[in-house]
């Protein structure tokens, strides 16, 4: 039996560590956070010291009886979880977890850590362990509670105000609001016209082409030719005062260095991970954890490829730095390698957290070695991290700027420039990528011909171009994180969390890998920003992430804080609870032509949706939904009033109308009782006749295929599912064997495969064939799916092994002779 038992976040983590340590240690995982706040109000109690009730995540329940089962017979506990502020409250709860269960008596516990998995570092680290450090724990524990506080409490909130189902957050809020202001100045963005004149000369060794920069004797500017008409008569005075030939006035050459980037932080790496391979934030960071965590490179065995990837610190240890020197040597030759080690300076204070940056850990593996023990994410990835830490111990480049004045007469002149690679120095390896060109990117690698003062330059031709100014763009994945970091929202570890909370919620949507805020998105910022400003307000935010921070160094105390906080927070949702729903969440278009009701735009309770009068009128209001592509802030009088166009009588089959329109689940045909759901290419307002018919006629046969068997007195049916047939009974899905006809399975046996199978996932709308759809509204479902398109859950369709449902099969048959005519319960065992 190992004397020692450490103890990890993830299992691939523990597998590569197991093969380090021998037969003295036991490593197991805890498979990330084992307790979190009890999901009910009272979680957190500020009237006692903000006291945090406690319960086990039920999913690592095992793995904590597991831990808890080797801790009993090791001599001694090394908690070894991720060296971050998340990792240290991880490895306090499993210590919380431990006493109260008494395994800690007589026991030394050790907290470990190492930010790179490899012998020497896991070595290291258990050989100097260290106390479980409280500050950190206190700032983590801090941030649970103020998540909790602003969760539990604002939610419910918009759910009153805006719409049910809603949430609000410390950090996404802000970072939604950033995103709805980005899209509000687009919206009123008003482009203007401007023309740029560019000359193109015919010199003998080389044709290059110069904008103009002086025109009438001015400083030529941006906004200084506004229209066509203007734009030619400065071309033709040009070509009238400069003949056949520019003159040069001015020849200038500069040499500048540019300096490489530092090795990646959390931040950086999504931002670049974004801008070069497209990854999105969660993908890059699942994509580092399996890098770090480690790779099986053949004969050399599992090791982790790059350092802890969740770091503010742009660091390198001595040991790495004189690797990388070597590589560079070697690789690039000794030209390349400064005197001295290029070194970094963390901008956050809290840097030390966790002690590197993103680094390869050995600069001896390279991308080409290590490509095909990787998967193709996993190789550019590695490549991207490894390329940019040793170019930032490389010298920086050297550039030269050739930029050449030339004349046409005496008021008007032009320049062209052009900058070449003197030394390439980092460049040679890598470059760091940009969100936007500039001026400078576009002169880059242009190269002029050799000109001389005085010297005439033979003129082709002067053209203007006619351009409008664009709005700022939409925010991308590397744009927001860059933007979040700027104001000191969130920390870089969360960016990847608070963008899926925002997707999740579909408070933003991805257009054009750029994020565009839906209208439920635009109608909670709004609702924020105009009664909770303050909690909103980017300083604020800011602020309170600096302060948390403090308590992570010890500098404040976390439970001051958190009053500090929750006072005036509690005050203002009480106060709010009291006000009347406010104009946030909707628009005033316009009266009726008809009526001369008011037509407003606004969130209702299924989404965004038009209205006609009110509900204090006598008669009740009329809804119509939006098209796709509208939105409730954009959307027109006019535009408005034809959506209630629908539902469109499009004529009778059998004695039956035929008619389309639109409800909760998207557009949809209807014939008598059976509704099916118009594909996304088919438009509700101009879908004809015989389409509509089609589509009613096709769901009406699916209806009809779908059951394949059923049992008189039970809920129990065969029907076909859109991954194959399937056993259900409106509780359970059960799987059929493969070697089974469907239709030839008895009662029994069915109620043996279901006792087998998985639970029906609520909130997908399913029913029995022939039976009548509960009361119960589901919340949300896609306009493609409808209550009678069941399939099985997937969880069910990936546990019922063959060999369960064999084994069912069999213990079935047995029992068919003892069966009974009434059904077997629902909640079978």
């Amino acid at each position: 039996m190992a004397k020692n038992l450490l103890i990890v976040e993830s299992p691939a983590k523990a597998k590569t560590i197991n093969k380090y340590l021998g037969k003295d240690f036991t490593v197991l995982a805890s498979y990330g956070h084992v307790r979190d706040l009890v999901p009910k109000e009272g979680a957190v109690d500020p009237e006692r010291d903000f006291a945090m009730r406690y319960e086990l995540i039920e999913k690592n329940e095992k793995h904590v009886e597991a831990i808890a089962r080797a801790a009993q017979s090791a001599d001694a506990i090394f908690l070894a979880t991720d060296p971050d502020r998340e990792g240290e409250a991880i490895s306090w709860h499993i210590a919380e977890i431990l006493k109260e269960r008494r395994l800690l008596q007589g026991k030394p516990l050790n907290r470990v850590v190492f930010t790179e998995i490899t012998p020497r570092a896991i070595q290291e680290a258990v050989a100097h362990p260290r106390k479980i450090a409280g500050d950190l724990v206190d700032a983590q524990q801090a941030r649970r509670a103020l998540d909790y506080l602003v969760g539990f409490n604002l939610s419910p909130v918009l759910w009153r105000k805006v719409q049910r189902g809603l949430s609000a957050g410390r950090v996404q809020s802000p970072a939604l609001r950033m995103i709805v202001e980005r899209e509000e100045e687009i919206e009123a963005f008003v482009a203007r016209e401007y023309w740029s004149v560019e000359a193109e000369l015919s010199h003998p060794q080389q044709p290059f082409t110069a904008r103009l920069v002086k025109l009438d004797g001015q400083k030529f500017e941006q906004f200084t030719l506004t229209d066509g008409k203007s734009a030619e008569a400065a071309r033709q005075r040009l070509v009238a005062a400069a003949g056949n030939a520019l003159h040069v006035t001015d020849v200038s050459s500069k040499e500048r260095k540019r300096r490489p980037a530092p090795p990646f932080i959390t931040s950086t790496l999504q931002q670049e991970a974004a801008r070069k391979l497209g990854f999105s934030t969660s993908r890059t960071m699942r994509v580092a954890q399996k890098l770090y965590e480690g790779a099986a490179l053949g004969e050399e065995g599992t090791v982790g490829l790059i350092s802890y990837m969740r770091t503010d610190s742009v660091h390198l240890s001595q040991e790495a730095v004189a690797e990388m020197r070597d590589v560079i040597a070697r690789d690039y030759g000794t030209q390349a390698v400064p005197d001295k080690p290029n070194v970094y300076k963390s901008k956050s204070k809290n840097a030390q957290e966790a002690h590197e940056a993103i680094r390869p850990t050995s600069a001896l593996r390279t991308p080409a070695q290590v490509a095909r023990f990787l998967t193709d994410d996993e190789r550019r990835l590695y490549e991207l991290i490894w390329k940019r830490a040793v170019a930032s111990q490389m010298l920086p480049a050297t550039l030269n700027t050739v930029s050449v004045e030339l004349a046409a007469g005496s008021e008007h002149a032009f320049r062209a420039s052009g900058t070449t690679i003197v030394d390439p120095g980092f460049l040679a390896v890598y470059e760091e990528g940009k969100d936007a060109k500039t001026a400078e990117d576009d002169d880059e690698g242009r190269k002029l011909p050799p000109m001389k003062l005085g010297q005439n330059v033979p003129l082709a031709s002067i053209h203007t171009d006619q351009h409008f100014t664009e709005p700022p763009p939409r925010y991308s994945e590397a744009s927001l994180v860059k933007a979040l970091e700027e104001y000191g929202i969130g920390r870089p570890s969360t960016y990847a969390s608070i963008i899926q909370v925002l997707l999740g919620r579909e408070y933003v949507l991805l257009d054009n890998r750029r994020f565009r805020p839906t209208d439920v998105g635009r109608a909670v910022a709004k609702f924020l920003t105009g009664r909770f400003a303050r909690y909103v307000d980017y300083d604020f935010t800011a602020k309170l992430e600096d302060e948390l921070d403090a308590v992570s160094r010890g500098e404040e105390e976390w439970v001051p804080l958190l009053q500090k906080f929750w006072k005036p927070f509690k005050q203002q949702v009480d106060a709010e609870g009291e006000q009347p729903r406010g104009e946030e969440t909707g628009r005033l278009l316009g009266p009726d032509p008809e009526t001369g009701k008011p037509v407003t735009a606004r969130i209702g309770r299924y989404g965004p949706m038009v209205q006609i009068g009110t509900a204090e009128d006598e008669e009740k209001p009329r809804f119509a939904s939006l098209r796709p592509g509208q939105s409730i802030y954009t959307l027109t009088l006019e535009e408005a009033l034809k959506l209630f166009g629908l539902p469109r009588k499009l004529g009778l089959d059998e004695g039956r109308e035929v008619s389309v329109g639109v409800g909760r689940f998207g557009p949809f045909a209807k014939r008598g009782d059976t509704y099916a759901s118009l594909p996304k290419e088919e438009d509700p307002y101009t879908i004809g006749f015989e389409r509509a018919l089609q589509l009613v006629r096709e769901k009406e046969q699916a209806i009809a295929n779908r059951l394949i068997k059923s049992f008189p007195g039970t809920d129990i049916q065969i029907v076909n599912g859109r991954f194959g047939p399937y056993i259900t009974d409106g509780e359970k899905n059960g799987k059929i064997p493969k070697d089974r006809e469907p239709a030839s399975l008895t009662q029994a046996e069915c109620e043996a495969l279901l006792a087998a199978g998985k639970p029906v996932r609520k909130g997908f709308g399913r029913k029995a064939v022939g039976k009548k759809a509960t009361k119960k509204a589901v919340v949300k479902k896609p306009a493609s799916v409808d209550a009678t398109d069941a399939k099985p859950a997937k969880k069910a369709v990936k546990k019922a092994t063959k060999k369960t449902a064999k084994k069912a099969t069999k213990k079935a048959a047995k029992k068919t002779a003892k069966a009974t005519k009434k059904a077997a319960p629902k909640k079978a065992a």
